[in-house]
């Protein structure tokens, strides 16, 4: 029996450490009807909208015991808002907007939804928002004659719950399973979370937390959203990675030297390493630069003409989608930041370019004065969506910010070195990573590589920002290149750039002499390999 107790404490112990971070579920509770879809809090209850039984209910959100139930005025019900004292509910099939007596459910006023596809409502105090899922829009109306006063684009394609939280919009997405956190002043993304369920609806906000009714699992959570833990691991997969410097010396002369700099990964949210790492040839040294990155040194001499020469190492590791929920009314501000990761990270290059007069003034012109981190580094990712398209191969190799931004074409990297500049010439620290990446197939090979840049964001730290994410139609694809790391890396590099065994390069670097003319072919790639039993794709066995 105190064995059985036991279990039970440390199950709930487990439970709370899990649920008490930012997207936490903090309750679940069953919804009355089998088709939920509007939700709102009024400040001790919450009421549900179910299509099935074209009944609104009210239900106490301590207990989840439902109080009270009325008809809808419609038959097809959709979202619901609360106003301070009376109920909004929208009807998809009369598309009308109803303001209810809660008491008995009859309508004191009756409006055109101005929208033929109507799905969520939110109330912001003085005017009532409208999702419509066939348009993809959100729009702001009237509440006095259902006129549009403002609209702009839905963040994805399946929105399906609203809410308003006194500043910001929150709309989940039923296809992607996600929930966004949008400005209301014009459609921009600015952080997204994970739903818990597999089909989330509508949406409510109340004393400071998220609730979300989820259509398929009937079932309403209440979800924390402000918290110091803003991170979530998601996708766990384990993986071997076999990474491979190769050169080969086709004469006609004698190599001399090679010396090959390999930067070595570590632990970090995304990936925890399963054993040391091992190489694939004895390094002479494990050196760090000045930012304490480890990098192994190998050293070879004397190699003929068509030897082949490799340097490498394996890991196996856990990777993860690593999550950063931000809010940006809570990151400080820049001289929140400390004065080490100042020193560190606003430092100039050859590649930045920071004191350009071009890089200067465009950085004031995109942020101005603003001093939140999050907006400077949002609305410099922003820009470099707008105004640069990927290409793999630019002219000219690895270009200084100044030359991509007037070029208007990047790599990876040049986006990279950009969002490294705009943000340091307004005083905002950033780095960059370097990563092998998974191609797709766990099994597979990747000979391209990826790398990004995270800025540091008071109080919480370093957050990634990968600029590249922000060349996207939809602003719910966009913010994903905002606080997340999907589960196809294993960062090698996190570096600073211009150090003397890198250079800015990742994953990499190298110098050689020759003894007479040589052409030397080099090559690098990662190896992927999964952990575990092999996968089959097997049909179904009727016999059992």
């Amino acid at each position: 029996m105190k064995a059985r107790i036991m279990s039970i404490l440390i199950l709930l112990v487990l439970a709370c450490g899990a649920w008490g971070k930012v997207g936490g579920v903090l309750k679940v509770i069953d919804t009355p009807g089998p088709c939920p879809k509007g939700l709102a809090f009024d400040g001790k209850n919450l009421w549900v909208a179910d299509a099935f039984t074209d009944r609104i209910y009210s239900i106490e959100a301590d207990t989840g015991k439902v109080i009270k139930s009325f008809e809808t005025p419609g038959y097809d019900p959709e979202g619901l808002a609360w106003d301070g004292e009376c109920l909004w509910h929208i009807d998809s099939g009369e598309n009308l907007l109803y303001r209810l007596d809660t008491n008995s459910g009859t309508p004191i006023k009756i409006v055109e939804s101005s929208t033929s596809d109507p799905r969520d409502i939110a109330w912001d105090g003085k005017f009532v928002w409208i999702v419509d899922h066939k348009k993809d829009v959100l729009m702001k109306v009237s509440p006095v004659d259902g006129a549009a006063v403002k609209f702009f684009a839905a963040p994805v394609k399946e929105s399906a719950g609203l809410a308003f939280d006194g500043k910001y919009l929150w709309v989940t997405d039923r296809l992607e399973d996600r929930i966004y956190l949008v400005d209301p002043t014009d459609g921009l993304c600015l952080s997204s979370l994970r739903s818990y369920g597999p089909c989330p609806f509508g949406l409510a906000w109340g004393d400071g937390f998220l609730w979300n009714v989820d259509y398929e699992n009937r079932q309403i959570y209440k979800i924390k959203v402000f918290d110091k833990d803003i991170i979530s691991k998601w996708d766990e997969r384990e993986l071997s990675l076999h990474f491979i410097k190769e050169f080969r010396n086709y004469g006609p002369g004698t190599l001399k030297t090679l010396d090959v700099y390999l930067p070595l990964p570590e632990n970090r949210d995304n990936q925890t390493l399963l054993r040391p790492i091992e190489f694939d040839s004895q390094p002479v040294e494990i050196i760090k630069d000045e930012w304490g990155q480890k990098i192994a040194h190998f050293s070879y001499k004397d190699r003929q003409a068509y030897s082949l020469i490799r340097a490498g190492w394996k890991v196996k590791a856990k990777i993860y989608a690593t999550e950063y929920f931000i809010y940006p009314d809570k990151v400080g501000t820049v001289g929140d930041i400390p004065k080490e990761i100042k020193d560190k990270y606003l430092a100039d290059g050859e590649k930045y370019l920071i004191e350009d007069a071009y890089i200067k003034e465009l950085a004031q012109k995109i942020a101005g004065k603003e001093k939140n981190p999050y907006w400077v580094a949002r609305r410099v990712m922003d820009y470099l969506g707008e105004h640069l398209s990927y290409n793999l191969k630019p002219i000219g190799g690895w270009n200084p910010a100044p030359v991509v931004l007037k070029r208007g074409t990047a790599s990876c990297s040049e986006y990279s070195y950009c969002m490294i500049a705009l943000c340091r010439a307004l005083g905002v620290p950033v780095r960059y990573v370097g990563a092998v990446s998974r191609r797709g197939d766990d099994g597979w090979i990747d000979n391209t590589f990826h790398r990004w840049v995270e800025v540091y964001l008071p109080p919480y730290g370093w957050i990634p920002f990968d600029a590249n994410k922000a060349d996207q139609s939809l602003q719910g694809k966009k913010v994903l290149g905002v606080g997340n790391v999907s589960a196809r890396y294993i960062i090698t590099t996190e570096n600073e750039g211009g150090d003397e065994y890198l250079w800015f390069g990742y994953n990499y670097g190298y110098s050689w002499t020759s003894e007479g003319k040589c052409r030397i072919h080099e090559e690098s790639y990662g190896l992927w390999s999964p952990l575990g039993e092999k996968k089959y794709h097997k049909p179904v066995d009727e016999k059992k």
